[in-house]
């Protein structure tokens, strides 16, 4: 059997939509089943919390997986990422609270303090502009730093930015996009060559056909 990594989370309906146009239904969406097998299809599924994805994949305990491209630019795995499915679409972005883009200037900021998650690319976002930062990190809740006055500024992903604005924050500049993509163990893709390949091109194809 193949090990497929999913995604718990926003990522998760739409990756079993596609296995599901696929012939492949043995997951219930709201089971707490973290590992589930599929005889028929040649497939066990393990739930995981999408940053743990990369790993699973990178060191071999899952053949495959599923993760949004944000995490794979934060983590930069050693991994194969064949397939962009296109869907979970959402961007990274900086933020800060309304009052202070209503007098802010992002051109002559010299130094921030940001909360993120993500601090590698936060990092390299404002370093390559010349801009001292002082990273925050947190897992959760982002968009509470400005508020509480735990930093200035964030960056989150987000969708619509619905979220960002009920909290009073706006967008001041987008870091990158991101979409949800396959990745395969580099070992998987040798001696499961024919299994692995197979599995991706009838993920293509789903998503090919109208």
């Amino acid at each position: 059997m193949l090990t497929l990594a999913l995604p718990k989370g926003r990522l998760l309906d739409p990756a079993l939509a596609l296995l599901s146009g696929m012939g492949i239904r043995s997951i219930e969406p709201d089971s707490r089943r973290l590992l589930v097998a599929d005889e028929e299809a040649g497939l066990r599924f393990i739930l995981l919390k999408p940053a743990d994805i990369p790993t699973y994949v990178e060191y071999g305990a899952a053949d495959l997986g599923i993760v949004g491209k944000d995490i794979l630019l934060e983590q930069q795995p050693d991994v194969y990422e064949p397939v962009d499915l296109g869907f979970g679409f959402c961007r990274l972005v900086v933020a800060e609270p309304r009052e202070l883009w209503e007098r802010d200037d992002p051109a002559k900021w010299s130094w921030v303090r940001v909360a993120t998650k993500y601090p590698r690319l936060t990092e390299q976002y404002f370093s390559s502009r010349g801009i001292q930062v002082e990273i925050v990190r947190l897992d959760g809740s982002i968009e509470l730093a400005p508020l509480v006055g735990l930093a200035e500024r964030i960056v989150d992903l987000v969708q619509s930015g619905e979220t960002l604005r009920a909290n009073g924050l706006v967008e001041v500049a987008e870091i990158t996009r991101s979409t949800a993509r396959v990745i395969v163990n580099r070992a998987s893709m040798k001696t499961e060559y024919t299994a692995v390949t197979q599995l991706i091109e009838d993920m293509r194809a789903k998503l090919d056909a109208p």
